[in-house]
């Protein structure tokens, strides 16, 4: 049986990678890195949503030093703000599980998508039929690139009113609000089944029609297009700077990270992962609130020295 939250056939990991158990047993990267990508809710961000003075004196060294840092998040672009102070020289981030890259030197609200990888309409449609079969009871929103719609049952769990209500069929319609806009991806939530449970089903339901994941706490899947993740996004930006995955490190805590954590050369599980991310990384680092990113970074910057 494949693990809960891993998806059909995953990339197989690199032979010659050694899987520690904590940093002080080692994990710094052998090839000097050339860019740190990192996820945001429960690693880069503390508990309470706010990045730490250490953390953002750790980002600003790795730009000094040469190392690119992209943000890599489910988050869609409008909830950037929360780090827009903090991008430097490129200004680019990876929103929606890849979904999107995203320019946030405008500020919040000024954002501008430099790429976007749709969820197609019928695609979309397919997955809400299957997962609704599969799952009774589940209940689903829409997200795309500036607007965000919802059955009227699903919970309020976001930071924002919607800009519609309706049955998620209607809201996909070709004349729906917001039709002329692409669909980054659709959120499905449960009331009642275990998240990994609910993952599984939809990704077994759902099959290759589009990628399904998770990064809640709860019973929420982020389904998106074919093939579009964390992972695949990342690699296209980093084939664009000449960056092999080797010169890759990572950081991530759910399972939406366990692609881009086995793609990167080096990658760190936080010390508040989840089982399927700790399997995936290279090494671990400390939890979230004691600012295990920057742990890493300063001991990448140190090795430089």
């Amino acid at each position: 049986m494949t693990p809960a939250t891993r998806q059909p056939e995953p990339p197989a990991p690199r032979a010659s990678r050694t899987v520690s158990t904590a940093l002080e047993q080692g994990g710094t990267p052998i090839v000097p890195p050339r860019l740190i990508a990192t996820d945001l809710d429960g690693t880069l961000l503390r508990d309470d949503k706010s990045v730490s003075e250490r953390t953002v004196a750790a980002l600003a060294a790795a730009e000094e030093a040469g190392i690119e840092v992209f943000f890599v998040t489910g988050r869609p672009a409008r909830w950037m703000d929360v780090v827009s102070d903090h991008v430097h020289g490129h200004g680019l981030a990876i929103c929606g599980n890849g979904a999107a890259v995203v320019d946030l030197h405008g500020g919040p609200g000024a954002h501008r998508f430099v790429k976007v990888r749709e969820l197609a309409r019928e695609n979309a449609l397919d997955a809400v039929r299957l997962v609704r079969e599969a799952a009774p009871g589940a209940v689903f929103a829409v997200e795309q690139t500036y607007g965000f719609y919802q059955e009227p049952a699903y919970p309020k769990l976001h930071l924002e009113l919607p800009d519609s209500l309706g049955p998620a069929e209607k809201l996909l319609a070709p004349d729906a609000p917001g039709a002329g806009e692409p669909v980054l991806k659709i959120l499905a939530f449960h009331h009642e089944l275990e998240p990994d449970a609910f993952l599984t089903v939809a990704r077994r339901a759902v099959g290759g029609r589009a990628t399904v994941t998770r990064s809640s706490p709860s019973a929420l899947l982020e389904i998106s297009g074919p093939d579009v993740s964390k992972a695949s996004t990342l690699a296209l930006c980093c084939a664009e700077r000449g960056i092999a995955p080797e010169e890759v490190v990572a950081f991530g805590d759910m399972p939406n990270d366990v692609e881009m954590l086995t793609w990167a050369g080096t990658s760190y599980a936080m010390g508040n992962a989840h089982p399927d991310v700790i399997a995936a990384a290279s090494g671990r680092t400390v939890a979230n609130n004691e600012d295990g990113v920057a742990v890493v970074i300063e001991r990448i910057i140190a090795d430089r020295l």
